[in-house]
This record gives structure tokens, C-alpha cells and sequence, in this order.
């Protein structure tokens, strides 16, 4: 097996070199190709990698690179993971919006725009070059926002599923709680990637949902952010996303006084580079904890142990919904449970999502669409309608001032949108 990474210069990368080494796979992995455009982040990211593996016992080979073919020739698998513009473009993603009324936030509203403007046309190149050079391999998404890229992966035919660690993280809190094996714990996921309603957690099948909120509710509200109150009319767990569509002025309040997630991000992100380019380190450490990515090695390494046939799964992943979401398109890229093996991601059928939630889902598919549209084409008007369509900007007005500003602060990741 051979498996490239693209963008392994993030500092995610430790998580899945951790998985790696412990054999999570459930195969051998003969080859494993790092690849970044920065030779700095690849060779500190790299040579952590290498004394993990190490340390770990890994025989396979480890190769780095900056050249991206190299990345995805051969390979059976190959996972995106990279952020274009890195961290200093989220926070300009997540800055610009606020004086201007609007939420700031990296996959939510205009911040989400811009960041799939800038990432939608690489990953259409990349998994275009994948299909030439290894045609049965799987694309695995996780760069955000990964409702929209996976949804242009998709629409344009390509062997890519997208990925999120956020239903990983419920339903391994849920198994601590239940004093389980994850493996027992399964999630009924409704919606979009981070726009989705966890209806039912079930334990070897049997729903547990209405006890834990009944019996535990303050543990379940606190394990989620939501107030008991509102988990119990909902009978269901949002996504924590889903808050900014739903209380858009709270979190602006929240932001207008402590600021975006994104300032911190890249203050934890200088902190862990700082800790990799240590020669003595050989283990994750402890701070990438903070980062955000819980349960990515699991859910990345189950994912291309399902998608090469070594280890089928049940997974809650972002693929076509062929109907499993009655009352959404056939074609719109979905977060559910599937059945994952060598011949893709098979989406399991559940309820409607009904009323209020199937509006709001049908709010960000149409500005999903329109997002990549306008990715592909650069075009401005196109761009700037697009980011009107988004449930959080209020008027097209709001659009094109927020929208501009955006444009032109990224023109140097925004070829098309500039004339090149």
C-alpha cells in the first residue's frame, strides 16, 4: 500500500504519523509520501514523522517531497489536508466580516466563501492529476470547508470522500460515557458537513439518544455546548457549527469582545512548530490536543482502511446522497452514516430532515453551488451573488462590501479572480 499526503506540513500530521505507527490501518503500509509546497514545515514536520515511525517500528519508507506528482503516483489513497493562504488567511477570513455586522468564522458565512475560493480550484486540479496518475485511487477531503470542496470533488466525478473528525469526537465521548468500545457507538448524522443534527446515538443498535438527554442531560449539554433545554425540544444534537446560523448575533457579540478562533489557532500552531523541530521529540504532543483535530488519525486512517479494502466500515462521511436524505437532492454531498469499502461510500437512508432544517440545509447547498461556480469561473459578480445566498450576510449590499474586501486581500491566492 502507498498512501500521499498533501499538505503534511500542517500540524495535523502527527496525529495520523501517531496512527500510522500503531497499525491502525489494519494493513501494511509499504509506502508513505509527505508532501508540502514549504520545504521549512515538510522537513519539521518530516523528521518528526520519521522519529515517531521510528520509535514505533514502522519498516515501510518514508519519502518527502515537494513535488506534488510524486505525492500521487502509484498511490492508493492520497489525503488533502493543507490550508492555502495558511493561518494568516483565516484570520483575515475571520476579521473582515465583523466591523461589517457579520460572524467571522474559517467555514461559516463569508469566511467560508473566501476560503473555498481560494481552495475549491487546486483540489479539482490535484484530484484531475490523481486520476491520471493512480485512476482507482480515493481522494480523502479534509480541507475546509469541506461541504463545499467535496460537493465540486463530487460533482465533477472524481473517487473522493470528504472527511471531518467532528462526529469521530461525539461518538467516542458518547462511548466513555457508555463504558464501550467505540466501535458499538454508531451516529445518526442529518445534514451538511459542519451544518448537521445528530438525531440518534445508538449502542449495538439500540437508540440511547432520549436516556443520556433524560438521565444525563447536563453532561450531554456540557459534552456539546447546547443547553439541556434546547436538547431536549430539538431531540437532537446540533452540530456545534449550526450555532452560527442559528444564533448569528450571539457569536458576533462573542467575537466583537474575545475575538476569532483563528488568532488563537495560529498562536497554538507557532507553539507546536516551535515543539516539533525538537530532535528529542518521537511522540504527539499533548498541545495538539487544543488545535482542534480530536480523533482525525482514527477517523482519516479508518476511512482509507474502508475506501482500499482492507478494513470496510460503517462511517459517518461527506458523499452523494443517492436518497438517503429523502427530502435533499440526490447529488448534494451529505454527512451521514455509510457503508465505506473499495467501491466508495454507500449512504445509508434515514428520515427526512423536515421543516426548518431542511430549509436551512437548502439555504447552504444553493450557496454551496453557486460558491464553487463562481471558484471556477473567477468571476466577480458571480463571487459576490454567490456570497449573498449565505444565510448569515443580510443583504447584497453587506455581499459585495464584505466580498471586495475579501477579494483583494487574497488576490495573490485568487488567480483567476485577477487575471491569472
Amino acid at each position: 500500500m502507498r498512501i500521499g499526503i498533501v499538505g503534511a506540513g500542517s500540524t495535523y500530521t502527527p496525529e495520523l504519523i501517531e496512527g500510522i505507527g500503531d497499525g491502525r490501518l489494519g494493513a501494511p503500509l509499504d509506502e508513505l509520501v509527505l508532501m508540502d509546497i514549504d520545504p521549512n514545515r515538510l522537513e519539521v514536520l518530516g523528521s518528526l514523522a520519521r522519529r515517531m515511525l521510528d520509535r514505533a517500528g514502522w519498516t515501510g519508507r518514508l519519502i518527502l517531497t515537494t513535488n506534488r506528482s510524486e505525492a500521487l503516483d502509484g498511490v492508493d489513497a492520497c489525503l488533502v489536508q493543507y490550508r492555502i493562504g495558511g493561518s494568516q488567511a483565516r484570520i483575515v477570513d475571520e476579521s473582515v466580516p465583523i466591523p461589517h455586522g457579520v460572524l467571522g468564522q474559517e467555514t461559516v458565512g463569508p469566511g467560508g466563501w473566501a476560503k473555498a475560493l481560494r481552495t475549491v480550484p487546486p483540489t479539482l486540479e490535484i484530484a484531475e492529476e490523481l486520476g491520471r496518475r493512480s485512476p482507482r485511487a480515493w481522494l480523502l477531503d479534509f480541507a475546509n470547508p469541506v461541504s463545499i470542496v467535496s460537493q465540486a470533488l463530487v460533482d465533477a466525478g472524481h473517487r473522493a470522500v470528504g472527511l471531518c473528525n467532528s462526529a469521530i469526537g461525539l461518538q467516542r465521548r458518547a462511548a466513555a460515557h457508555f463504558g464501550v468500545a467505540p466501535e458499538r457507538v454508531e451516529l445518526e448524522s442529518a445534514g451538511l458537513n459542519h451544518g448537521a443534527w445528530y438525531r440518534e446515538i445508538r449502542l449495538d443498535g439500540a437508540p440511547k439518544l432520549g436516556e443520556l438527554l433524560a438521565r444525563h442531560g447536563d453532561a450531554v449539554a456540557e459534552m456539546t455546548g447546547w443547553p439541556r433545554e434546547y436538547l431536549e425540544a430539538e431531540r437532537a444534537i446540533p452540530s456545534y457549527y449550526l450555532r452560527y446560523y442559528l444564533s448569528p448575533e450571539a457569536v458576533l457579540n462573542e467575537q466583537r469582545k474575545q475575538g476569532t478562533r483563528g488568532t488563537e489557532v495560529a498562536r497554538i500552531e507557532a507553539q507546536l512548530l516551535d515543539m516539533y523541530r525538537d530532535p528529542s521529540l518521537s511522540t504527539k504532543p499533548k498541545l495538539l490536543e487544543e488545535r482542534g483535530g480530536a480523533f482525525y488519525s482514527s477517523a482519516a486512517l479508518d476511512l482509507i482502511a474502508a475506501l482500499t479494502g482492507a478494513r470496510p466500515a460503517r462511517l459517518v462521511v461527506n458523499a452523494r446522497n443517492n436518497g438517503a436524505i429523502p427530502d435533499l437532492p440526490d447529488d448534494v454531498v451529505v454527512e451521514v452514516l455509510s457503508e465505506v469499502s473499495a467501491s466508495g461510500a454507500a449512504t445509508l437512508p434515514i428520515a427526512p430532515l423536515g421543516g426548518t432544517r431542511q430549509e436551512l440545509i437548502s439555504k447552504i447547498v444553493a450557496f454551496n453551488r453557486a460558491t464553487i461556480a463562481a471558484a471556477l469561473s473567477g468571476d466577480r459578480r458571480a463571487a459576490l451573488d454567490a456570497l449573498a445566498l449565505n444565510p448569515v450576510v443580510p443583504s447584497r449590499e453587506v455581499a459585495e462590501a464584505i466580498g471586495g474586501e475579501l477579494i483583494a486581500a487574497h488576490a495573490a491566492n485568487l488567480p483567476r479572480f485577477h487575471g491569472r
